[in-house]
């Protein structure tokens, strides 16, 4: 018994790389056709469609560069916001080709005293590469410890996979960063939103008894943190 014990210890542990972010693909690209318009689609032929990773693909005929295309990390974005931070994300769902590769990116730039809120990304690990500024950042691990650095241009840092994290920038001048992933679409749960802007709400009398505050703290909370229409 305890020999096959180390027998399946040992299996697991070989196979646990192919866990560790999305499965590897079996063919050159699987294109997802979710910016596709209905107009485009051959009706008769859609039922023959494979859906892989949640996205139904294009025939081969129908790829084009395009697919593989992404202009949206170029610029600057809009950091007028609560947080004065922005991510611009270039996953998926912006680049169809990505669909099966396990990689995406993402721009996030940030106004002098910007952050970017405490949160996890459940599907990938992270790596920041600054391009200019300087920021603060940091995760925490399972055993409660902070995890932080002070990273400037030209600099990177690694968030692993499903840890809480955060960037924050601390100076007088704007800063950015380019982001990458292991994962073709990351998912981003704040902290902060997921608890306080749920549908359905999270029950008062969770998070007043989790953050040891009162209801009328929580709805401030909740009012504050409420999408702006």
């Amino acid at each position: 018994m305890e020999v096959a014990g180390a027998v399946l210890a040992v299996l697991l542990a070989l196979a646990a790389p192919a866990f560790a972010n999305d499965p590897d693909m079996l063919q050159d690209m699987k294109i997802s056709e979710h910016r596709f318009s209905h107009k485009h689609i051959n009706l008769q032929s859609s039922w023959k469609r494979v859906n892989v990773n949640g996205f139904a693909c294009k025939g081969i005929a129908e790829i084009t560069p395009d697919d593989f295309f992404f202009a949206g990390l170029a610029k600057p974005g809009p950091t007028n916001n609560t947080q004065g931070s922005l991510v611009t994300g270039a996953n998926v769902e912006k680049i169809p080709g990505l669909n099966t590769l396990g990689v995406s990116m993402s721009r996030i730039d940030y106004a002098p005293g910007g952050l970017n809120p405490p949160h996890t990304h459940p599907r990938a690990t992270e790596m920041v590469f600054v391009l200019y500024g300087e920021l603060d950042v940091g995760f925490l691990t399972t055993a409660n410890k902070l995890i932080s650095k002070h990273i400037k241009a030209g600099e990177t840092f690694a968030f692993p996979r499903g840890l809480v994290h955060f960037q924050k920038n601390n100076g007088h001048t704007p800063a950015a960063v380019i982001a990458a992933f292991n994962s073709q679409l990351p998912g981003t749960q704040s902290i902060a939103a997921t608890l306080f802007t749920s549908t359905p709400p999270v029950p008062d009398n969770v998070l007043t008894k989790a953050f040891q505050v009162g209801t009328k703290e929580v709805r401030k909370i909740r009012a504050k943190l409420a999408p702006k229409k």
